[in-house]
């Protein structure tokens, strides 16, 4: 599988597991998943506080007791911030949140954090003191964000001294709206609408590694556009350019996301090792340009 390097600086599998659904599974599944993860490729790990509850996260650390001396080969990342139905940046609440990551994950480091979702009442000067305690306590090496647009990741620079090195985004050939608003500027349909601020280009300007969620789901959660009858003829051609490059729809919808030069990373969700494997076979194909440009066309974007 290829490589990227998040936020210019740190070499990452082009795609991570990402761990929310972990919590379900028995220890026999979780070694599976594991195991087909690894063996494909995958050193990147996406966990978050809330996921299960916390108890994703303790399922991991269980996974990690198992097999001693998995940490020093792996990426772990973790997202703090949401908890009692609010965000929240304050330094307790993020160094407090840090230390139960910790402790359920069993390690004595986050390779990662990142702040999960915006908090209106962020205090950019109080997120700043909690990185820098966690620097400093050698908790967490490297910082980053999800679903913040650039002026929110400006006003939290102005305090914050670490690169935020990554922004987690919902994107997928359906949910595309980094690219269709670019594609339309100046136009006045519905695609032209920039939901983000240009994040896309700004990331590329600012080395800042999109990790892509909802890799393969059509609206919040609206569930897989692969194998949906709502998307026949995006199924059409991603069997059509699966089959010239030995890759099944999902692959191929996750080769799409891969082929952009934003060198995104994909969170894969997914705690199916078949389906797990179908992905990873992603990272070692490049897909034209008449190709990615057939996709979007069947996704039913427009061109211009």
């Amino acid at each position: 599988m290829k490589t990227i390097k998040i936020g210019g600086k740190m070499e990452a599998s082009a795609i991570s597991l990402g761990c929310m659904r972990m919590s379900e599974l028995d220890e026999r599944c979780v070694d599976a998943v594991m195991d087909t993860a690894i063996a494909n490729g995958i050193n990147f790990f996406d966990h978050a506080d809330i996921y299960g509850g916390g108890k994703a996260e303790q399922v991991f650390g269980e996974y990690l007791k198992r097999h001693r001396g998995q940490r020093e080969h792996i990426i772990i990342q973790t997202k703090c911030a949401i908890h009692d139905g609010q965000f929240d940046f304050s330094k307790e609440h993020i160094l407090k949140s840090v230390d139960g990551s910790l402790s359920r994950l069993g390690v004595d480091y986050l390779d990662v954090l990142l702040l999960h979702r915006p908090d209106t009442l962020m205090i950019p000067e109080e997120v700043a003191e909690a990185f820098d305690s966690l620097e400093q306590s050698g908790k967490v090496k490297y910082f980053g964000v999800s679903n913040q647009n650039m002026m929110q990741m400006e006003l939290l620079k102005t305090a914050v001294k670490q690169p935020l090195m990554i922004n987690q985004l919902q994107f997928s050939v359906t949910e595309a709206g980094m690219v269709t608003s670019g594609m339309n500027v100046n136009m006045k349909n519905a695609e032209s609408v920039m939901h983000d601020g240009s994040f896309l280009e700004y990331s590329r300007i600012k080395n800042i590694t999109i990790q892509t969620w909802s890799p393969f789901q059509h609206g919040f959660f609206g569930g897989s556009f692969v194998d949906n009858d709502k998307f026949p003829k995006l199924n059409q051609v991603l069997a059509e350019i699966g089959e010239a490059h030995g890759l099944t729809k999902t692959g191929v919808a996750a080769a799409w996301i891969l082929r952009h030069p934003a060198n995104m990373q994909i969170v894969a969700g997914t705690m199916n090792p078949k389906r797990l494997e179908e992905i990873c076979k992603a990272g070692d194909v490049e897909l034209s340009r008449s190709e990615w440009y057939e996709i979007y066309r069947a996704a039913g974007h427009t061109l211009p």
